[in-house]
Formats: structure tokens, sequence, C-alpha cells
């Protein structure tokens, strides 16, 4: 398929790797800033425009990879006429892009991804359209570069985005503060990494509420006593580290 990708960061980068990786052809990058359109067009033999060029309307499909609030305030003079147009935003309706073509929908990778990636890991893909047409071509589409699709609604996407804050960004920062409070305390935080790692590994083939290990699951009052007392001088740690353990000994 000939595709056009709007957008020139690490979702629309990542895309183009994988779309050109399964034989589809980008044939132009559309982005706000002309450079970054050129960057990355250039790494895909592309054509590319700003935002006030032509559209190269030969494209089967224009994908916009774009933050979530220029969904709604960047594309209003965007029109395709019938060609499908599909955003990759995991909380906004599909409907934001009903002015700019008659064929629309959602083509959502439900994974972290960055520019950066010297191997692409697998990606769920959610797909979404507003005809049931527009929803089979893009399952068959997105079939093409990736064993795990799903079709889901704006209110279903919504909820797993939601979910997915939850166990990545937020999961990340736990690690962001442990490393902190460990390189305060002067101990060595990579030896955590590879219980970071099985931890991660054992819900492959397992519920979360299944492998759930630590004091507060046993409700060990006298290790998380000790715990506590060596976060006294991390007020907002201690704080964060109370409302978890409160959640797991009272789920």
């Amino acid at each position: 398929m000939k595709v056009v990708l709007v957008g020139a960061g690490n979702v629309a980068t990542i895309l183009g790797r994988l779309l050109t990786a399964n034989l589809h052809q980008v044939v132009q990058v559309i982005s706000r800033n002309i450079f970054h359109a050129k960057e990355l067009a250039d790494e895909f033999g592309a054509a590319y425009i700003d935002f006030g060029g032509e559209a190269d309307l030969t494209a089967d499909i224009f994908i916009i990879a774009t933050t979530d609030a220029s969904l709604t305030d960047n594309f209003a003079h965007f029109k395709t006429g019938e060609k499908l147009v599909v955003h990759t935003a995991g909380s906004v309706s599909k409907d934001v892009l009903q002015k700019i073509s008659s064929n629309y929908g959602v083509l959502y990778p439900l994974q972290s991804l960055r520019k950066e990636l010297t191997e692409i890991p697998p990606i769920p893909f959610l797909v979404d359209g507003n005809s049931e047409a527009t929803k089979a071509w893009l399952k068959e589409f997105a079939g093409t570069f990736s064993n795990n699709v799903k079709e889901a609604s704006d209110e279903e996407r919504l909820k797993l985005h939601t979910a997915a804050v939850i166990v990545s960004n937020f999961t990340n920062h736990l690690y962001a503060i442990a490393e902190e409070f460990c390189g305060k305390e002067h101990v060595d935080f990579d030896l955590l990494k590879p219980l970071i790692m099985e931890t991660a590994h054992r819900i492959e083939h397992a519920s979360p509420t299944e492998v759930q290990t630590g004091p507060a699951v046993r409700k060990d009052i006298h290790t998380l006593d000790k715990h506590l007392r060596t976060l006294s001088g991390y007020p907002k740690l201690r704080t964060t580290y109370m409302r978890l353990t409160d959640s797991i000994m009272n789920p």
C-alpha cells in the first residue's frame, strides 16, 4: 500500500520502518516542521511537505501520527476527499477526523515507541473505523505488519490507554524514584534490574495478582515498619510506599 505519514516523531518513524519492512511504500511525509519532514522522508526515499503543502492523493491511506492535542487543532483544513485517514491516538475519538474524509478510523499501536529503537518490539494494534468496510480494510492492512490486531471502539481504546499509562508510565516513574533513592543512599540501582526483568516476565503466563510478592501481601508489619523508617527522610516516597502498601493489603 502507498502510505502518507503525517508527523515525523517517534510513532511516525517506527510505523514508517515497520511499514517499509513489510513491503508497503511511504510516498510522502508531512510535518509542521519541514526539516523534520525531510529527515524522515529521506530515510524512506519519500517526498515531503509541511502543513501548507499539497498532500499526495495517490496514497491508499493517510496515517496521522501526531500529538493528541494537534488532532483537534491543526487539521481542520486538511482534506483528502474519500481517501482513508486514520490517527494513532489511544484516547481520542475517531470522529475528530470526520471533517477530513468520508472514510476514517484509528490505527493505534499499543506500545511505547521511540525512534532510537534498534529493534521494533511486538506491537498490538487496535483498529476502528466509521464503517464496517473501513474496519475490515484496516484489520487486513494491520495484519500485514502485526500478528496481534484487535478491533476496539473509542471507549474500549480509552480504557486500554488508561491501563497502559498505569503499567508503563507509572511503573517507569517508580523505577525513576527508586533510582533516585538508591543514588542518594549510595547503593547500586543496577542490582535491581534482574529483579525488574523477572517481575515483568512472570506475568507473561500468570495474572499479576497471582504472582504478587513482598511484605505487604504477607502482611509483614515488622518489615513494613522498617521500610517506612528507612524512608523517613523522603516524605513523598514514603507516602507513595504507604499508599501502594495499603492498595496491596486492601484490594
